[in-house]
């Protein structure tokens, strides 16, 4: 699950096998600066660029369409989710202490999580989406109609919060014999029965099968540029498909090196928890690897704003635009920007033509920025 951390007992496989291990916090001095600074910027750069994203989205919800609802209810999961993070600032500036009590745990773990997979489960959506409008944009056009995707995002609420809901029956608090109080870390689900097969489970369907899809349909996505772009020789020589099929890439490849990490760590651990009794030198290793994984799936969020603003000309306006007001009160002339295209480029900017297909747009590349985010 979350970050891990130390318990005063550990039973490698159930409950009735107790053994110390006080070798899981030898990194605390460390961590309790690296990660709160790490986290800091996560917030800041996270939270700055998505409700700038909100902004460029907003004026365009009067001609809302698949990708723009799919893009808003991901912008709002990836804000969610930054808010989520000052208390576990503090709680790892606090050296892993948590001083809120149980409730109070359980509900930031909670938050923390529902949003951290709303944000998968939209970018598959995306990824599906945009594989519909390109490759089939007739036979299921139904799906990409405002009213039926309006019910896919409440669909997909509703799922991650049956996802997440289990953590609430969960035990997430324990006290070490140090005297801190640790909250979300992983020796605390060790009492939990059957923890392994749940959480092999739990890796699959809120991990693999999302990856599996959005690589499956950008695959599809990009291949069909490129064949669509040689037959039609204005759009290869321009070199728009080859942006397109350039932004693809670099989403699919975010998402899959911020979100595969933490998994496969917890996958491997699993697995061995079925087949051996790990030992607490195994513990601590998956602990300390589980504290650098939870950061590189986090930090997903705060590369989002750039993938934005390399990908969406609205987007990327509206920052020059705030740079230069900046910087214009002591050097006016110092920058410059262009107009480069409404904020509806954002959402629905026609930028390469295929058959009668739109592709590249500004949007789609939101859309495909969070797989994992891409």
């Amino acid at each position: 699950m979350g970050p891990a951390t130390v318990p005063e007992t550990i039973s490698p496989s159930n409950n009735d096998s107790n053994q110390t291990c006080d070798t899981l916090y030898d990194h605390r001095n460390y961590t309790k600066i690296v990660m709160p600074l790490f986290y800091s910027i996560v917030f800041f750069v996270g939270l700055f660029g998505n409700c700038l994203a909100l902004h460029v989205i907003r004026p365009n919800l009067k001609k809302i369409n698949s990708t723009t609802l799919y893009s808003l209810n991901l912008v709002i999961s990836d804000i969610l989710f930054t808010l989520s993070l000052p208390v576990r600032i503090a709680y790892y500036a606090m050296g892993f202490h948590w001083p809120l009590g149980e409730a109070v745990c359980k509900i930031s773990g909670f938050i923390f999580y529902i949003n951290t997979y709303a944000g998968v489960n939209f970018m598959t959506c995306l990824s599906i989406d945009r594989f519909i409008a390109v490759v089939l944009p007739l036979r299921f056009a139904q799906l990409r109609k405002v009213s039926n995707v309006r019910y896919i995002c409440v669909g997909v609420w509703l799922l991650v919060l049956a996802q997440t809901l289990p953590l609430l029956g969960m035990p997430m608090t324990h006290e070490e014999p140090q005297g801190f109080i640790t909250c979300m870390e992983y020796p605390n689900f060790e009492k939990v029965d059957h923890i392994a097969t749940i959480l092999i489970g739990a890796v699959f369907l809120g991990f693999v099968i999302p990856v599996v899809t959005i690589l499956v349909c950008y695959s599809v996505l990009c291949s069909k540029l490129h064949f669509s772009a040689k037959a039609n020789h204005f759009t290869e020589k321009s070199g728009r498909h080859r942006k397109a099929i350039g932004v693809i890439c670099c989403v699919s490849l975010v998402f899959v090196i911020c979100y595969s990490p933490y998994h496969i760590d917890i996958l491997q651990y699993m697995i061995r928890k079925l087949v051996s009794n790990p030992d607490c030198a195994d513990l601590t290793a998956f602990q300390v690897s589980l504290h650098i994984t939870v950061c590189l799936m986090n930090l997903n969020a705060c590369l989002d704003p750039f993938i934005y603003f390399f990908a969406c000309k609205g987007y990327k306006r509206k920052v020059l635009k705030l740079l230069k007001l900046q910087v214009s009160m002591s050097f006016s002339s110092a920058v410059r920007t262009s107009p480069e295209g409404s904020s509806k480029d954002f959402i629905d900017g026609n930028k390469i033509q295929l058959n009668s297909s739109t592709v590249g747009t500004t949007s789609e590349r939101l859309t495909e920025r969070r797989y994992r985010h891409e």
